[in-house]
């Protein structure tokens, strides 16, 4: 299972104070809106996304089709067929995509000791 970029995505309290914490550990930013309370950033291979009062608790996340560099890879597997070889394996999802559309979409589980997983597709 090709499962793409990975990534942490952070709830963050402040995003400027936790922006400069980063850029103080290497970090640059990648992509994002400090306006909106957003941002991506990025140390080699390693990328984080900073979310100020988006959601509760901190996210692992996959983009299936993109690089660390949000860059397109052509051989990747879909969300939809990751999303139906976990079913098959008896695997949860908290939420779902519509098998029969193409493009964009997103599922998420929870792992066994109560991280969220974010399978986020963009493309």
């Amino acid at each position: 299972m090709k499962l793409g970029a990975f990534s942490i995505s952070l709830a963050v309290k402040d995003i400027q104070k936790s922006k400069e914490f980063y850029e103080n550990l290497g970090f640059t930013d990648l992509g994002g809106d400090i306006n909106q309370k957003w941002l991506i950033m990025k140390n080699g291979n390693a990328i984080i996304g900073l979310f100020e009062g988006m959601f509760e608790n901190n996210i692992i996340t996959f983009n299936p089709g993109w690089d660390e560099n949000a860059q397109n890879i052509e051989d990747f597997d879909d969300v939809r067929v990751i999303q139906e070889q976990l079913k098959k394996s008896g695997m949860a999802l908290n939420s779902e995509v519509d098998s029969g559309t193409s493009g964009p979409a997103h599922i998420s589980l929870t792992d066994p000791d109560g991280n969220n997983i974010l399978i986020d597709q963009h493309r």
